[in-house]
Formats: C-alpha cells, structure tokens, sequence
C-alpha cells in the first residue's frame, strides 16, 4: 500500500513538473517566471521518500523531459531538479534555513558551469564570450557613427570605456555564475515554501533581513585578498589576476549585503520606519559613493561588531 502511494504521488509530481517544463520552453515570457517553480516537485519528493526512491524519480524526470522537451531541456532538468531533491532531502533531515540556501546554491553553481563547460566542449558555443562580442561589435559601429560627425576624441574616450567595461565582465564570469546562483536558489526558495507548506512540509522560516549577519572569518578572507593582492600584483589575464579580482568583488557584495542588514537593524531599533531603510538602500544602491560607504559600514560592522554595543546600551 505504501508503494503504490508512493507511486501514485510520485506520479502526480512528475505530471505537474512535466506541465512546468511545457511552459517553460514554449510560452517565452511567462516561461521566465514557471522556471523558478520547477523544483516544486522535486523538493516534494524529496521532503518525503528515502533516498533509492530519490534518485529514481530523478532519472524518471530526465527521461519525461527528454521526450516532452527537446534535448536541449535536459540542462534545465538536472540544474532544478538536483537543487530541488538536495533541499528537500534537506528539509527531511530537518536542517536550518541556511544550511538549505547555502548547500542548493552550490549545487546550482556547480550545474551552471557544467552547463556552461559542456556548451563550449560538446557544441563549441561560448554564449557569453558571444554576446560580449557582440556588443563589442554594436559599440564599434556606434563609435564610426561618431566619427562620421567630427567626434573622434570623445568616441575613442567612450570606446575604451566600454571596452574595459566589457574585458572586465569577461573576467568577472565567476563572480556572476556564482552572484547568479544565490540569487536565483533565494527566490526558488522564496516561491516555492510557501507551497511545500501548504503540502505539510515544515520548512523553517527565514530570518528578518536585520537580524542576518555573515560570520566574522568573511572579514579575513577579504582582508587577506587585498593583502595578497597587493603583494603579488598579478598581471591582467593570468590565473591570479582573474582568481583575486573574482574573490575580491565576491567579498566585496558579501560586505555591502552585511553593510545593508546593519542599516536596516539601526534604524529598526531606533524606532524608526522600515521605508527610510528601503529608501536609503534605494538611493544608496544607484551611487557608486554610497555604495562603498555601505560596504565600509559593513566591515566595521563584522569587525567591531557594533550590533552587540547596542544590546549593551540597551
């Protein structure tokens, strides 16, 4: 009898998965929204079969794309299915709500750049290196245009700006797959517990925005990167140049997102309103200035650790 429940459910999942994946690939803009609730299914199945049963429905979800889809769903199938089963089997185990987005967003991670090694290796197409080209090539006909109108210095000064711009996002991939994979597993999680609740799933519920504090060691990573990075001084395009500046601007966001959650927690006990918060973030987020200020907050924040002088006062 429990087989065939198990059966039975397991079923219904993959049908419902299989109507996602449908919209997915073939309603494009509604397609961009269902995507993120593809792993409904799978941390459904996960929260509650063991582990055999786990990895069947996995290979059985592969194949249901595979013939619903085109092979080219298969990437889409194994990223938010795999990152669905290690939460929900998270969830069965009953491990806290960081231990859930941190561990599905390295998973996720590592999905994204074996897709994206693939693409290069099985069907030689670098899609970003494309689309940088690209747009190489559309500011290179911008800039001839501005020549033709007599404005030779200001296109060349735009030109190399935008070119800089542009070798710099070429180095900074692994900062975006990685930056990409936390937000991406934060709104997948943000969609999809309410739903696996409302299936008698208990998930633990996130912590207020204020009250998050990344551990303190982030600090001396950061703090060792700069070292290290003035010490060596790698040069442009060789693997310790790309490796620092990757790890730079990753602790560089870990420490502005630590510098908001201190402002929003301020201003909270201060009594004053969430929307001055929002607001500050708002404007704080469009200024380049304002936004080191927010980092710098953030650093004195994990390293003095100012929160604890305010419990105290009180």
């Amino acid at each position: 009898m429990k087989n065939v429940r198990k059966l039975t459910e397991g079923a219904i999942l993959l049908a419902a998965f299989a109507v996602l994946l449908l919209l997915t690939i073939y309603v494009p803009f509604l397609g961009m929204i269902v995507n993120l609730f593809l792993a409904v299914p799978f941390m459904l199945f996960a929260a509650k079969n063991d582990g055999k049963s786990i990895v069947v429905f996995i290979m059985a979800s592969l194949l249901l794309s595979f013939i619903v889809g085109t092979i080219m769903s298969l990437p889409l199938t194994l990223a938010y299915g795999t990152t669905g089963v290690v939460i929900g089997y998270l969830i069965q185990k009953q491990k806290n709500i960081g231990v859930l987005f941190i561990t599905g967003s390295l998973v996720f991670l590592v999905n994204l750049i074996i897709i994206y090694a693939a693409s290069i290796v099985l069907f030689k197409v670098d899609m970003i290196t494309e689309m940088i080209e690209m747009m190489r090539e559309s500011l290179n006909v911008s800039a001839d245009l501005l020549n033709n109108f007599g404005n030779t210095q200001d296109s060349e000064k735009v030109l190399e700006q935008f070119n800089n711009g542009l070798n710099l996002i070429k180095t900074l991939i692994p900062t975006l797959f990685v930056l990409s994979s936390f937000f991406i597993v934060f709104i997948m999680q943000l969609i999809s517990f309410p739903i696996i609740k409302r299936f008698g799933v208990k998930v633990e519920k996130w912590k207020s925005f204020k009250e998050i504090s990344l551990p303190k060691s982030l600090l001396y990573y950061f703090l060792l990167t700069l070292l290290v990075n003035m010490l060596m001084n790698p040069e442009e395009g060789s693997f310790w140049y790309m490796a620092i500046i990757n790890m730079t601007y990753i602790l560089q966001f870990l420490m502005i997102l630590q510098g908001y959650t201190f402002i929003f927690y301020y201003f909270d006990k201060k009594g004053f309103s969430k929307a001055i918060s929002i607001t500050i973030a708002i404007v704080s987020f469009l200024i380049p200035i304002f936004l080191y200020i927010v980092g710098i907050l953030g650093i004195i924040d994990l390293g003095f650790d100012l929160r604890k002088g305010f419990n105290k006062k009180e």
